[in-house]
């Protein structure tokens, strides 16, 4: 299989809540994001954002028009790298593709973002700011005292010059993975990727989904709300259950109920791969088979014509396929041959 859908990662097993044995998600790989003008996103992401390119590739031809349900197709990904995570950027050099709309919000069900640990978020805010970038958040906001689990916690939402979401967050002590308290490259500034959030209808919905079908297990839970919590997501009044979970490698998923105001705009059923508001999260099984038997019986909207096979240079086949979550987020479930 190609470099767009490998990577390495550990594996584990893991049961289904029923207690039976099942095909589960054993890692969290790169989250890909779609762009209009790739040059200009990586331009974007490394030189401001200190990612580093490790490939640069196009695809075409029949198997990746059904993987990514679009006709014609030919794309270029690029594979970016921040201390131990990925992201990748597609730009569709065939014509199609809408813009994210204006009125976009954070409590849209189309939100995604990806969050970006920082050293220290006051230079990493001035840095951005040196460079015009959009603000989402009014400016940094500190997560106050009287919110146990995200006490002391410093956030920051702006935008990709596509529009997408991105928020740079800062731990203290105590909070979050231990990595980021003992960075390996304790100079950067940016030091690599947390987790990637989701706007969601019901935790409920959500985790029957990822907990008990995919098998990502909860991690913990926080409610956020407050004048701090609306300045960040620039929402009104917000306030959010929040519940993060993660694999047993790579970045979490973070989900993002809105409590008030209700969730906005739904994802949009017409939704394509080349739409920009398109994101998709690579999730890694040892058979995608079975998760695709299982999302046809759970009725989940499915982006790929069906269960696609690739072949890599080493003879093997891996076996993948985009499927939408409940909220219509589109997940790359995909064997790995290594």
């Amino acid at each position: 299989m190609k470099r767009f859908l490998l990577f390495t990662f550990c594996c584990f097993s893991l049961l289904a809540k029923s207690g039976h044995a099942s095909a589960q998600v054993t890692a969290i790989g790169p989250v890909t994001l779609t762009v209009r003008d790739l040059n200009r996103s990586l331009a974007f992401y490394q030189d401001i954002l200190g990612f580093r390119k490790i490939a640069d590739t196009e695809y075409l031809g029949r198997q990746y028009e059904e993987l990514e349900g679009l006709f014609g197709l030919r794309m270029r990904v690029a594979t970016l790298r921040l201390g131990d995570e990925s992201l990748q950027l597609v730009a569709y050099l065939t014509a199609g593709g809408r813009s994210i709309p204006e009125d976009a919000r954070s409590n849209d069900l189309s939100f995604q973002h990806v969050a970006i640990v920082v050293r220290d978020m006051d230079e990493a805010y001035r840095l951005l700011r040196s460079h015009g970038v959009e603000h989402v958040s009014t400016a940094p906001q500190t997560i106050p005292a009287d919110n146990i689990a995200a006490a002391g916690v410093r956030a920051f939402y702006f935008h990709d010059p596509d529009r997408h979401n991105l928020e740079l967050i800062w731990f203290p002590p105590g909070k979050g993975q231990p990595k980021w308290q003992h960075p390996t490259n304790a100079a950067g500034l940016f030091l690599g990727i947390d987790h990637t959030a989701i706007a969601i209808t019901r935790t409920d919905s959500s985790l029957a989904f990822y907990r008990d079908l995919l098998g990502i297990q909860p991690k913990g839970e926080s409610w956020n709300k407050g004048a701090e919590q609306a300045h960040l997501n620039f929402v009104e009044g917000a306030s959010l259950h929040i519940t993060g979970l993660r694999a047993a490698s790579g970045p979490g998923v973070e989900f993002l109920q809105y409590l008030y105001p209700a969730p906005g705009k739904p994802y949009p059923a017409d939704t394509r791969a080349d739409d920009l508001w398109h994101w998709q999260t690579t999730l890694y099984t040892n058979d995608a088979s079975t998760l695709f038997t299982q999302c046809a019986k759970m009725h989940r909207t499915l982006v790929s014509t069906g269960l696609v096979t690739f072949h890599d240079t080493n003879g093997k086949d891996a076996k993948c396929f985009i499927v939408r979550d409940p909220d219509g987020h589109a997940l790359l479930i995909t064997e790995k041959t290594d």
